[in-house]
């Protein structure tokens, strides 16, 4: 069975991308894959745009079979461009560091207590496993590209309007990746 767009049927199926509930009547995608657990398939639902950013390729390969997508271009643009960068669907959103333990997946420096990291995940059999975090300042190298504040809003829906703002203005800064300590 191919991937699907449609209409979410409830309101209880959750994005796979963001996590957060996909509302009744809501335009949804539906990557169809073998399922690992039993016979048959199993369908992993996304809002277009989480899947745009997630898995960018069923959702074009779905986009080219269902031309009357709402927002096809956008969806279009944003998929071609996760593609074109390796990294990008890794992103899982953006948080400041609980903690001074961590250290970045780029410039393997500690990321300090309270300064913004972005998240990153792994698709690995049907689901997104946690894979450490990176320095927001060391997006331009892991990532090769700056603009990411569109992405990491898309998956940091837990930030309040204040804390949006603030990742915001971090992210418009330029990315001066952390320099090493003495010693």
């Amino acid at each position: 069975m191919p991937h699907r767009f449609e209409p979410a049927a409830s309101g209880r199926a959750k994005c796979r991308g963001c996590e957060q509930p996909i509302a009744r009547g809501e335009l949804r995608f539906g990557e169809v894959l073998p399922n690992p657990f039993a016979d048959g398939e199993m369908t992993l639902w996304f809002h277009p745009l989480c899947a745009a950013f997630k898995r960018p390729e069923p959702l074009l390969e779905a986009l080219a079979a269902h031309p009357d997508v709402p927002e096809l271009d956008a969806l279009q643009r944003a998929g071609r461009e996760t593609l074109a960068h390796r990294r990008l669907p890794r992103i899982d959103g953006a948080e400041r560091s609980p903690s001074a333990q961590a250290k970045c997946r780029s410039c393997h420096q500690p990321i300090a207590r309270g300064a913004w990291r972005i998240r990153l995940a792994y698709f690995e059999e049907a689901r997104f496993t946690p894979g450490g975090c990176v320095h927001l300042e060391c997006r331009a190298v892991y990532f090769e590209r700056e603009d990411l504040l569109a992405r990491l809003l898309c998956f940091s829906r837990e930030l309040d309007e204040a804390e949006r703002g603030e990742l915001e203005r971090a992210a418009a800064l330029p990315p001066v990746p952390p320099t090493a300590g003495p010693g």
